[in-house]
């Protein structure tokens, strides 16, 4: 698969023609935020963890819609009730996580920002209620890591991009295979000298255009 600059900013104009262009945010504020990592509130932290977790066995819409849900009952009672939020959604595992982290925001927060190396503050976030390994890259990311979040349809590409086809039966979104991580940020690495692009900006990219079928034999 050729992947090089002209083709990865081809798929970035027809997302943003398409008005398919953001993950939680807009891939504007996602730039912005890889590029400038100012720490985020305690509020603001709890709403990125939210979508994460709702985003889980989800689509992107579906998830929005119920996040936005979540975010207006909690911001209109000052004691968020489980009962109340089971209403909104029903998964008894996702509304209790929501609920302990958003009862515990500031100290998930705070614990979060004294972290200084990635890999602490990935163990840290996959620690989480309701929070695993890929998960908590997607949330990192989210936050302002320059991470990938290896999901299926990045595993897909970065093996397409190996040209091994040995690779694809080892293609797991729940238990990430080296090779195939190896593959995946090989790929990375050959975009980022491509468009001068942070890779966790060009993970939202390809992952967008993925699930859009833009990208062909993915």
């Amino acid at each position: 698969m050729n992947l090089n600059a002209e083709f990865f900013f081809d798929l970035e104009r027809q997302l943003k023609a398409a008005g398919l262009d953001s993950d939680f945010e807009s891939f504007d504020v996602i730039k912005a935020r890889l590029a400038n990592k100012e720490p985020l509130s305690a509020d603001e932290f709890a709403r990125q963890a939210f979508y994460v977790i709702l985003a889980g066995g989800f689509s992107q819409k579906a998830a929005k819609k119920i996040h936005a849900k979540v975010m207006d009952y909690i911001a209109n009672n000052v004691n968020p009730q489980f009962d109340d939020l089971i209403k909104i959604f029903d998964n008894k595992n996702k509304m209790n996580a929501i609920l302990k982290i958003w009862q515990n925001r500031k100290a998930y927060r705070d614990g979060y920002y004294q972290l200084s190396d990635l890999v602490s503050k990935l163990t840290y976030l996959s620690s989480l209620p309701h929070i695993g390994k890929i998960t908590a890259n997607h949330l990192a990311r989210n936050l302002g890591e320059d991470i990938v979040k290896y999901d299926i349809w990045i595993q897909r590409l970065g093996v397409a991009f190996a040209g091994n086809d040995e690779l694809k039966s080892k293609i797991d979104n729940g238990n990430l295979n080296p090779e195939v991580q190896a593959a995946c940020d090989a790929m990375f690495a050959h975009l980022v000298t491509e468009t001068g692009l942070p890779r966790g900006y060009i993970d939202v990219v390809l992952w967008k255009a993925c699930q859009n079928h833009m990208i062909e034999g993915v």
